[in-house]
């Protein structure tokens, strides 16, 4: 069986391989899912005739689209049979990403988690249109629709995320400085100091996939419900616990670790220099791709 190649960087698919990810990972939310779509794909590339495909970079984004909508279908029931919130697989970026104002917002877990509230065609319109800027043609070809069809599911896409993103734009030097606070007062077992970092209508969500003891099966509302779960949830530890910072998903974020194990990656959202939305994975199962640092382009 042929695998996804590794050196040759003449190949169209080598060269367009972080691109290829990441339209797979924005369409799925999976790294995990990502990856055997681009799998699927290559295998798929490796019998196409390369003389007669005169835009190969258009041609494997369709590949990857096809591919990835045919799978997000499939694992939509799994999904909703999740025990508690089920949120994006979290990644693990180099700080760059955030260089790109478009591609970090589209990969940061509060978008993410946004477009898991759209169908899986207006999911994957919304991100070629919106993120990557593919013509409505070419979307079209992808996801089997007419361009007029796809234009009205884009216009439908864009409302609906407009509707439910964050409020306010927040520079990434905000954002830091909010996650900085956060880390420190954790750090400090001064958790009531967390009311000064936390906005009084925060959102707690915690996917734990029901695999972790003393993780909240449902999201929390509030300063006052957060701050009284952390302390109990830190009452319950046996051991210490550090927490450190992480760059997941182009923004700073913050690592819970428990002994030696990494327990839980916590990602935010920001708002008027406050954290508005708390994301907390601490399923072991999804904290597999932050051992090493994905490739994220457009």
């Amino acid at each position: 069986m042929s695998s996804v190649p590794a050196a040759d960087s003449e190949d169209p698919f080598v060269a367009h391989r972080g691109l290829l990810f990441t339209v797979a990972y924005e369409i799925l939310g999976s790294a995990a899912d990502a990856e055997d779509v681009l799998q699927e794909s290559w295998l798929r590339w490796d019998e196409v005739d390369r003389d007669r495909i005169q835009d190969p970079r258009a041609y494997l984004v369709r590949i990857v689209t096809r591919q990835a909508l045919n799978l997000l279908r499939s694992v939509s029931r799994r999904r909703e049979e999740y025990v508690g919130p089920w949120l994006p697989e979290p990644l693990l970026t180099t700080a760059d990403v955030a260089d790109d104002v478009v591609l970090a917002e589209s990969v940061s877990v509060a978008m993410l988690t946004v477009l898991e509230t759209l169908g899986p065609t207006e999911r994957a319109v919304f991100v070629l249109r919106e993120v990557f800027d593919v013509p409505f043609d070419e979307i079209a070809d992808a996801v089997g629709k007419t361009p007029a069809a796809v234009r009205q599911i884009a216009h439908r896409a864009r409302d609906h995320v407009a509707a439910r993103r964050p409020r306010v734009a927040v520079d990434a030097t905000e954002h830091d400085l909010a996650v900085q606070r956060f880390i420190a007062v954790m750090n400090s077992g001064d958790v009531q100091g967390l009311m000064d970092v936390l906005a009084p209508d925060v959102v707690s969500v915690t996917d734990s996939g029901g695999l972790v003891r003393h993780a909240a099966r449902r999201p929390l509302h509030g300063a006052d419900r957060v701050i009284a779960f952390l302390r109990g949830s830190i009452a319950k530890l046996d051991i210490a616990y550090t927490v450190v910072p992480l760059r997941v998903n182009g923004m700073l974020a913050a690592g819970i670790r428990v002994g030696d194990e990494l327990a839980a990656a916590v990602s935010f959202a920001v708002e008027d220099g406050r954290i508005s939305r708390v994301f907390s994975m601490a399923n072991p199962g999804k904290l597999a791709g932050l051992d090493a640092e994905a490739r994220l382009t457009r």
